[in-house]
């Protein structure tokens, strides 16, 4: 029974150890979203959503293994002018109340070559869910200089959103439907 219990031992710690996703947490003081449209073709007026938390669970050796859940707060928001900020938490556009959450939790990984990948995701907004898709790129991964090396990695990604999708068609098409969205993140490894 002891040869057997050895054996079987020695033949598990020998086989090589599978790669699973490790859980990364986004770095609030260094995440956000940008948003920005078209307003009556006379500027492009731009967002951010900052401070936001969430996860991504990135497996290296097979990135179509990962996976991102992040949630925001819509009261959240920065605009740049207190006006258009209660404008978009009006019934016009999110009908904000306190606690109102943006989410994404992607679906699937699809990469797309060295560095990049489509990353396709439930995006829940204003009550509305749909499936978005994000071009995403790794800027960078490796030990944080300022963290004393912890492993650290880092995403852009962008996106296009008709917000009429999500319930906010207010002023289309003058103020256009488009949003270009624009992703970057950073995330350390849990510990």
């Amino acid at each position: 029974m002891k040869t057997l219990l050895l054996t079987t031992a020695l033949t598990v710690g020998a086989m090589p150890a599978l790669a699973a996703p490790e859980q990364y947490n986004l770095d609030p003081s260094h995440s956000q979203v940008v948003f920005s449209y078209n307003h009556l073709g006379y500027s492009t007026t731009y967002g951010m959503f900052a401070g936001f938390e969430g996860e991504i669970m990135f497996d290296e050796e097979d990135p179509a293994n990962s996976s991102v859940n992040v949630a925001m707060p819509v009261r959240s928001m920065l605009t740049g002018w207190e006006e258009r900020f209660e404008h978009f938490m009006s019934d016009d556009f999110f009908g904000a109340s306190e606690g109102d959450m943006v989410t994404f939790t992607s679906t699937g990984i699809e990469v797309t070559g060295d560095t990049t990948a489509e990353i396709t995701g439930d995006l829940t907004m204003n009550g509305v869910t749909k499936s978005v898709v994000l071009d995403a790129k790794l800027n960078k991964m490796e030990g944080h200089p300022m963290m004393e090396g912890k492993p650290w990695v880092g995403f852009d990604a962008t996106t296009t959103l008709m917000r009429s999708d999500f319930g906010m068609d207010f002023a289309v098409p003058a103020v256009s439907d488009e949003v270009e969205v624009m992703i970057s993140i950073e995330a350390g490894k849990a510990e």
